[in-house]
């Protein structure tokens, strides 16, 4: 089977590192641009009915890793390994993701989204609308993942940066790789074209400033 992007996201993210482990966990909105010869009006009738979409797309900064049997997620500290079916690892045989996301409005050919945990530029390989009937077992068993996770950090950012609210948003999640605690280390995160710098002590995490990219 040969599959081929059907759309490309446009978003805030310019790399990995910062971006939410998991859809919906920061408020972030976006932009699912529709590529030639998909960008067709007739096949978005219907679809402004719909709260939330599936997409399915591709691990498009992954291309040279190879697939691991067992991976240790953040989730549980990035010390404990569990099988990779049992995670939604990157490091895939296929690697491709499924995110549910907030469908907030048609724009033309565009579809607005917001709380996607994607990077700007991935591919989109397809659009599926979420049945709420079908897609939503609250009751259903969620092994090590039980609960959404919390916030972990309460986070300073000086005023003059833009969107403070949803960068705290995603900076309170930690955005650290689970097995670094280093007080003095200064990390950097792409996002709305700008390198956020910040450094983080105890559960404290201090935004320093942002640079253009």
């Amino acid at each position: 089977m040969e599959i081929k992007p059907i759309a490309v996201y446009r978003g805030p993210f310019g790399s990995k590192f910062g971006i939410p482990r998991q859809s919906s966990l920061a408020q972030v909105e976006g932009r699912i641009v529709f590529e030639e010869p998909y960008r067709v009006k007739e096949a978005l009738r219907g679809l402004e009915g719909f709260g939330r979409i599936w997409l399915i797309w591709g691990f498009s900064a992954n291309k040279t890793a190879q697939w691991q049997p067992t991976v240790r997620p953040p989730r549980l500290g990035g010390n404990t390994a569990m099988g990779v079916w049992a995670t939604r690892s990157p490091y895939r045989p296929n690697p491709l993701g499924l995110s549910c996301v907030e469908l907030v409005d048609l724009d033309g050919m565009d579809l607005l989204v917001r709380g996607a945990d994607l990077m700007d530029g991935t591919p989109i390989y397809d659009i599926k609308p979420y049945l709420p009937y079908a897609d939503a077992y609250p009751e259903a068993k969620a092994g090590f993942a039980t609960e959404a996770p919390a916030a972990k950090l309460k986070v300073i950012i000086p005023e003059d940066i833009p969107d403070r609210e949803t960068l705290a948003e995603i900076l309170s999640q930690d955005p650290r790789p689970a097995y670094q605690d280093e007080p003095d280390k200064v990390y950097g995160m792409l996002y709305k074209g700008l390198d956020i710098k910040f450094r983080v002590e105890g559960d404290v995490l201090t935004v320093l400033g942002a640079e253009k990219a």
